[in-house]
């Protein structure tokens, strides 16, 4: 039999790649000689980078660029080893887990640092970017990683903007002479998995400023001044970035992306299988095996699991997920499209312990499905 093992992370307990390699464990118990292709996946939020890495055959660039809060840092990014493509992740340069929580004000972030990842890939010769843009820590609408890559940014009074998210508003005026010319012959695609508009009650500020920081008045103000900052952007490149599905994700990052770098926005998890040639595997396949920290609701919104069951119902290949709660009803998992699912946990106890014993029962769990599968000769009963 020929299994995919395709998962997410179970996030604080076990990698991708852990989960592949005790999935074999427990079915090659059952079927030693299954054919077992490892393919483990992220849907475009932090880890991504660790995820990538094999599929691009791709190196850790160590560069020194700016943190949220304009200091400087050292954090890495990904270039393969053709210098064609890189993969950078937005959260190693402009993420909250950078910041202290008292730090944390969107206000005063900018995803300056970003643009400098951004501008490093360029001049090492990558003219494939993918973005990963979650975990962000900013609410500039893309406005410092713009300034990285040569933007300039003038008020009324036509003095240069810092580029941070209480400074939307004021921006009058953008210039272009001196954007770097190697981007406009790169092709940028970002990992967005919101549909957020860029301002109003669903947008950056209004439905994340909040755990960024941001106290109510500051979101009026934020939300106002990316509306603003909306108007100059049509003017100036005539682009009605509130017209995008996406385009307040990462603080407004996903409608800064569009209009600075001309990217164009994707699913994450999309993007991740693209890089791991997911569909091309897929042929003969018996079963697919997902999973991910919790199945719930969510997981029908841009998570691994349900790009996954997408890419294999393409093929009429069976999808089977193991995960460490489950918490959706019969008829969702049905709508979804899951031919099997189950928690892993097999025994009462806190969430510590379940951690603990996250192979443990996970090997048990594969163990088990792979005897329902030989009982029913390959296929569940």
């Amino acid at each position: 039999m020929k299994f995919i093992l395709a998962p997410d992370k179970y996030k604080g307990s076990l990698t991708g790649r852990e989960f592949c390699e005790t999935v074999a464990r427990g079915i090659v118990k059952v079927f030693p000689n299954a054919e077992l292709i490892h393919r483990p996946l992220a849907d475009g939020g932090d880890g991504t980078i660790d995820v990538v890495a094999d599929y691009l055959n791709a190196s850790k660039v160590s560069v020194i660029v700016k943190d949220p809060l304009f200091r400087e840092i050292r954090t890495d990014y990904l270039l393969s080893d053709d210098k064609q493509t890189a993969f950078i992740e937005m959260s190693e340069a402009s993420g909250y887990k950078l910041l202290q929580k008292s730090e944390m004000n969107c206000m005063n972030t900018t995803s300056y640092g970003t643009g400098e990842l951004i501008l490093d890939a360029l001049e090492k010769g990558a003219r494939n970017i993918v973005l990963g843009i979650g975990g962000s820590a900013t609410n500039d609408g893309g406005m410092g990683m713009a300034k990285a890559l040569g933007y300039i940014f003038l008020d009324a009074n036509g003095d240069e903007l810092e580029p941070i998210g209480k400074n939307l508003g004021k921006v009058k005026e953008i210039q272009k002479g001196h954007v770097n010319s190697k981007l406009w012959d790169a092709k940028i695609q970002v990992a967005c998995d919101v549909n957020n508009p860029f301002y109003g009650t669903n947008g950056a500020a209004k439905v994340y400023g909040a755990q960024k920081g941001a106290s109510e008045e500051d979101i009026m103000v934020l939300d106002q001044g990316l509306e603003s900052f909306a108007e100059v952007l049509e003017s100036t490149f005539e682009v009605d970035v509130q017209q995008i599905a996406g385009a307040g994700a990462a603080g407004g990052l996903g409608g800064g992306a569009v209009v600075f770098l001309n990217a164009k926005l994707a699913s994450g998890v999309d993007l991740v299988m693209q890089l791991a040639n997911f569909d091309a595997v897929l042929e003969g396949a018996d079963w697919v095996i997902t999973g991910e920290g919790q199945l719930d609701g969510q997981t029908l919104s841009g998570k691994t699991i349900n790009g996954v069951v997408r890419s294999s119902k393409k093929y009429h290949v069976p999808v089977a997920a193991f995960c460490g709660s489950v918490d959706i009803s019969i008829e969702a998992m049905q709508q979804m499209g899951l031919d099997y699912a189950v928690s892993i946990v097999n025994q009462i106890g806190n969430l510590e312990e379940a951690k603990a014993k996250t192979i443990e029962n996970l090997e048990l769990a594969s163990y088990n499905f792979a005897h329902l599968l030989r009982l029913g000769k390959g296929q569940l009963k």
